[in-house]
């Protein structure tokens, strides 16, 4: 093989090498806490879903040697909690089949690892990493240290908890909207059985209105997804009183259906 052939095989590689790379998904963070700075040292949180240490292990690895490859951080020290299954178990049996699996690393800044996980053991963060990076500055910055990456580890965990909450209730209001519709859909019925037993005893014709109007349960199936993208929680939590007490509404009008007077 000529030095040209070798150089065209050494340029094809890296350019196929760079093609799977670039088309790999890569991990993002779910929340970035804001930098603190302190005496030219910098502080800065990133968390990331993860469901295994070795999840863990591999946002860590992809924050500090791809995101942070321009500018090295000092200390990328990170903290995780997964909920694991146990060895032997299926997931079946239930939550027994399940342990905390839970860690943290110093990456040479001495006890910050326990810090980061103390703020999740105290806010319940599971199925998380959080990893805070710091650029030290040349000054000694003491135990203030640890108070800024603990400010930016509680930053993304508390983030994390609110959008765990949104998250509920949103599948809650669509948990409400499937009923909701349900017993819409019944009461439909039960109103459509009912005109149609009225009609038998009335032989009049019947007004124009009401042959071009649709009975509720032509409908059926037509239900259209909300859309709860732009929700926040406090309405989140309005809207989800709102379906309960609309259900209620209607499961009174069926108990009068099917209980007359």
């Amino acid at each position: 093989m000529s030095q040209s052939d070798i150089f065209l095989s050494q340029e094809l590689d890296g350019s196929l090498d760079a093609f799977i790379t670039s088309k790999r998904p890569q991990p993002e963070p779910l929340h970035i806490s804001q930098e603190i700075r302190d005496r030219g040292s910098i502080f800065v949180a990133n968390l990331y879903h993860a469901t295994t240490p070795d999840d863990a292990k591999a946002r860590m690895s992809h924050l500090k040697h791809v995101v942070h490859r321009a500018r090295k951080a000092t200390h990328e020290i990170y903290a995780w909690r997964c909920m694991v299954l146990k060895a032997g178990r299926s997931g079946l049996a239930g939550p027994e089949d399940f342990e905390l699996v839970q860690g943290s690393k110093d990456d040479g800044e001495s006890w910050a690892g326990g810090k980061v996980l103390k703020v999740m053991q105290n806010l319940a963060v599971i199925d998380a990493v959080v990893v805070v990076s710091r650029w030290y500055g040349g000054t000694l910055l003491g135990p203030a240290r640890f108070s800024h990456i603990e400010t930016c580890a509680t930053e993304v965990c508390k983030a994390y908890k609110k959008s765990e909450e949104l998250q509920d209730c949103i599948t809650t209001l669509r948990t409400l909207d499937d009923l909701l519709f349900a017993h819409r859909e019944q009461l439909a019925s039960l109103t459509t059985t009912e005109m149609s037993e009225n009609d038998a005893n009335n032989t009049s014709i019947p007004a124009p209105s009401q042959l071009l109007s649709s009975p509720p349960s032509t409908q059926r199936g037509e239900t259209k997804k909300a859309d709860y993208k732009n929700l926040d929680i406090p309405k989140a939590k309005r809207l989800i009183q709102a379906r309960e007490n609309s259900i209620k509404a209607v499961k009174v009008m069926i108990a009068k259906k099917l209980k007359p007077d």
